[in-house]
């Protein structure tokens, strides 16, 4: 859609500038100051500011904050609330830069129409090499890469919440610099009025102050003036010293809604004063299956019941309420169209994934790491270590099933629905209707859960298909049982290793070979631990389900191989698991520094109760560092975890209540997958469908959690929302093996329990 304003248009104030996250200004009609990172050059201010500035007084310049008359400041934020309060402490880290009292910020979800990608985030999953080392360095490549990756994230649609990623990018090299350009070029107005030196105006609380002529004033009384002002270049950020929000427990501004009811939720929201009607689905059991036939003569005579679809690829039922619809649903006899997988079951596509390691042998298949020689020190090695490991595919059971309302009419279409990926979901939606993406209005809302489950578009696709054909505006749930039998999974996955020690224990060799692809592509790597010769491959395997992002994607699997096999290392070694890993870290001093964090927490070497087990493990993902002990129980029938030690070093907390909060879920979410979950496959079809067969974790099952922050490198930020799952299963795995000499090499560790 092509932007207009109603006079000859001006080249943006952000235009001349090609700094990292172009700045611009403008001032509300109001009076207020607007400034921020500018998305694109060029001005977008009839398309944004009915939906970001909609008053009759209010005007709006390309901008991340705004700042109103009554001295409220809103961080405008191109991501998504799913729990892990990433909004919030974006908004912190802005409020900081800005002198801006935590009692007058207000954050606001960005547009989803393809304004507000956030180029930040593009750069750390498109190009993370290309992401400066501290914010607001000033680098020779960066007008290129600002230009590239602007467009690369609105081509990609990359309006994205994932990959423990909000903070790091678009926080770090956004919202910071965004904030210190506000405050220079608010105290820069003050001088000129107040005829003073910018060095004698002081700012705190969004207020500027002269102490010898004793003038104040407030930022929202000289937003004119400071519209008017030279764009800082680069603007000066602060240090770590002089942080007055950032490394506190700001409290969160999603959680007073979520307290009170207000929150809206994907399953609460839709038009006002609009008649909804509800969809119930169900697509084949089978991927790449789709409707043969359906009998629905009993869901015709139910009671509520509007239409039955047949959608090729799904069936549905259009009822006056969501139990009369999927009641209906249940009803309904479907048979589907043959594929090559309709025989295959768990135990075949293990042996097929076996088969593939067994092909690759001992240097085939995909390097993903390879320097020293491996195999020649594996050889002359004086012991060799071989284990295989095994994981299951895992479903995400976010508390909210997918969900999405669409409502399709005069060529227009609206959507509610939480989702990780608002643009995408857009163009989903888009094709859904049949209308240009340009006529899609996303409606922004809270999710009940995420890990990685709604960064795909297909709900979206699939209501606003629903809302054309019927006609009604259509809030469309997903049964548990349909949510657990049509999720992307983690990937199932066997991993092979043979290490090699020598006399002293010294570990020389390190060989790996898995069956899936990585995302990230670091996953298996351990280039932390000081090995010298170290070889890591891949076979190649075609899953049965369908994969996507589940929380610490590839990670999540690793972790438990790497940390395992470093444990039995360690046992043939004759060495004490710590000692044996602080060896392998001499060369890692943040790592080292978090293994011993966690070992001291745990008081590791302590004595502990009979049958009591303690295990550790280590893993970096996302740019974080966590280690984490497990105490376990194993006097019952099955072990219980009593005990979680955490340190974690995440460069620096900016709000660490919500690092600990973030740790503690992680934990809670990669046991509850260590110790119960697995999706199986019977004639090419999920077996789970609901929580009696696929657990979660129960709070009288969770254990005591404990969590110690080390802020290793403050410029260098990493990620809170995955980092804290990847070494919790080894760590239970490893407990259980100290307290009873069993050594689980396969998940969940329930299933050698029954």
């Amino acid at each position: 859609m092509n932007e207009t304003t109603e006079t000859k248009p001006q080249r943006s104030r952000a235009a001349k500038w090609t700094r990292r996250g172009v700045i611009g200004a403008g001032v509300l009609a109001g009076g207020a100051l607007v400034i921020g990172v500018a998305v694109r050059t060029g001005n977008p201010v009839g398309k944004l500011k009915p939906i970001v500035a909609p008053g009759q007084d209010e005007a709006l310049v390309n901008s991340w904050v705004k700042i109103n008359a009554d001295n409220i400041v809103t961080a405008i934020v191109p991501h998504c609330e799913m729990g892990q309060g990433a909004n919030s402490t974006i908004a912190q880290m802005l409020a900081d830069e800005m002198d801006v009292s935590w009692d007058n910020v207000r954050v606001m979800d960005a547009p989803a129409d393809g304004n507000y990608v956030s180029q930040h985030a593009a750069r750390m999953f498109v190009g993370p090499g290309t992401l400066p080392d501290k914010p607001n360095q000033v680098g020779f490549m960066e007008p290129t890469y600002d230009g590239l990756f602007t467009q690369v994230a609105k081509l990609a649609s990359a309006y994205i919440t994932g990959g423990s990623s909000s903070v790091r990018s678009t926080g770090q090299n956004g919202m910071r610099i965004a904030g210190a350009a506000a405050r220079e070029m608010l105290i820069a107005a003050a001088a000129s009025e107040w005829g003073v030196p910018t060095g004698e105006i002081a700012t705190s609380d969004g207020m500027l102050t002269h102490a010898s002529s004793g003038k104040t004033a407030t930022y929202a009384s000289l937003a004119a003036a400071a519209a008017e002002q030279d764009l800082p270049r680069a603007p000066r950020i602060k240090t770590a010293d002089e942080y007055k929000l950032m490394g506190t427990a700001a409290p969160r501004k999603d959680i007073p809604s979520k307290v009170d009811g207000t929150a809206i939720f994907g399953v609460d929201g839709g038009p006002d004063g609009e008649d909804l009607r509800y969809a119930a689905v169900k697509a084949p059991p089978v991927v790449g299956s789709s409707v043969a036939s359906m009998d629905a003569s009993n869901a015709k005579r139910m009671g509520g019941v509007l239409q039955i679809l047949n959608m090729g690829d799904f069936v549905a039922v259009v009822a006056d309420s969501y139990w009369q619809a999927q009641q209906a649903l249940n009803t309904i006899e479907t048979t589907y169209t043959k594929t090559e997988i309709d025989h295959l079951d768990s135990e075949q596509m293990f042996a097929n994934y076996t088969a593939a390691l067994d092909e690759a042998g001992d240097s085939g298949g995909k390097s993903k790491a390879n320097y020293g020689d491996a195999a020649d020190a594996l050889i002359n090695a004086a012991k060799t270590v071989e284990a295989e490991y095994r994981v299951p595919f895992l479903a995400h059971a976010t508390m909210e099933p997918m969900n999405c309302t669409a409502w399709v009419r005069d060529g227009k279409c609206d959507i509610w629905t939480g989702t990780q990926v608002p643009l995408m979901s857009r163009d989903g939606a888009a094709e859904g209707a049949g209308v240009s993406a340009d006529d899609v209005t996303m409606h922004t809302v809270f999710l009940g859960g995420g890990f990685g489950r709604r960064l795909t578009p297909e709900y979206a696709n699939q209501a606003a298909r629903l809302a054309k054909a019927t006609g009604y505006p259509i809030k469309m749930i997903w049964s548990r049982e349909e949510d657990t039998a049509q999720d992307f999974y983690r990937p199932a996955d066997i991993s092979r290793f043979s290490g090699g020690l020598e006399e002293n224990g010294k570990l020389v060799s390190w060989n790996n070979i898995h069956c899936t692809d990585d995302e990230p592509a670091e996953a298996p790597l351990v280039e932390f631990y000081d090995i010298p010769n170290v070889a890591i491959r891949g076979a190649e395997v075609e899953p049965p389900l369908r994969l996507g992002a589940w929380r610490s994607v590839a990670h999540s699997q690793h972790g438990f191989f790497v940390e395992s096999f470093v444990d039995e290392l360690a046992h043939e070694a004759g060495k004490d698991p710590v000692e044996f890993r602080r060896e392998l870290l001499a060369n890692s001093p943040r790592h080292l520094a978090v293994l011993n964090g966690a070992a001291e927490m745990a008081d590791w070497g302590s004595e502990l109760p009979e049958g009591h087990g303690r295990g550790i493990a280590i893993a970096r993902s996302f740019g974080s560092i966590v280690a984490e002990v497990a105490e376990v129980d194993m006097t019952d029938d099955k072990p219980r975890v009593v005990k979680m030690y955490c340190c974690v070093d995440a460069g620096f907390a900016m709000n660490p209540d919500g690092l600990t909060a973030q740790m503690e879920s992680g934990i809670v979410y990669g046991l509850t997958a260590a110790l119960y979950d697995e999706i199986t496959i019977k004639n090419g079809a999920v077996e789970q469908s609901n929580f009696h067969d696929y657990h979660m974790m129960r709070m009288d099952d969770a254990p005591e959690i404990a969590v110690q922050i080390i802020n290793g490198a403050p410029d260098n930020l990493g990620g809170a929302g995955e980092p804290g799952l990847p070494p919790a299963a080894a760590a239970v795995t490893n407990a259980i093996f100290a307290a009873n000499g069993q050594r689980i090499r396969e998940l969940p560790i329930a299933k050698h329990f029954a």
